[in-house]
């Protein structure tokens, strides 16, 4: 009898062990998924061509990671950190929800860069009708910078 209520005692430990540990992979998957779609995105040249136009003061800019200044962009710092997210969150609580604005990282590619997402989930929770990404799935170097896109001086 004993040796059946350990049996029973280790299954259920075990069973609750696996539970968890899935639970865990499927949050940090959950945290790694793209949330944009390809209509959230907004192409290099797009941006470029919009700064080189009076729209351009109508479009809000904002380098949520560690990497060179677009041309007009505001520095928010990496968004994976908990202050710079907020610095960004006060930034947009000013704005318009109609604004458009654009975030951008460039660190690396998309599917490893830790600022993206939490700055783009934090700006369409926002209420952002107008939010884009600007779609650098290399780096910013390489799908901007290499092109003669404009960037601040240093």
């Amino acid at each position: 009898m004993k040796k059946i209520l350990l049996i029973i005692l280790l299954s259920v430990s075990i069973t609750s062990i696996c539970n968890a540990q899935t639970s865990i992979n499927t949050k940090q998957s959950l945290d790694k998924r793209d949330t944009w779609t390809q209509k959230d995105l907004i192409e290099p040249s797009d941006l470029a061509a919009i700064l080189t136009n009076a729209k351009a003061k109508q479009t809000q800019i904002y380098n949520i990671g560690v990497v060179d200044n677009i041309k007009g962009a505001k520095n928010m710092g990496g968004a994976s950190e908990q202050a710079n997210l907020e610095k960004f969150k006060t930034a947009l609580s000013n704005l318009p929800k109609n604004t458009q604005v654009v975030v951008y990282c460039g660190c690396c590619p998309f599917e490893k860069c830790p600022n993206i997402r939490p700055a783009f989930n934090l700006m369409k929770a926002m209420g952002f009708s107008n939010g884009k990404l600007l779609n650098l799935p290399t780096n910013l170097k390489q799908n901007w910078i290499a092109k003669g896109y404009p960037v601040e001086p240093k």
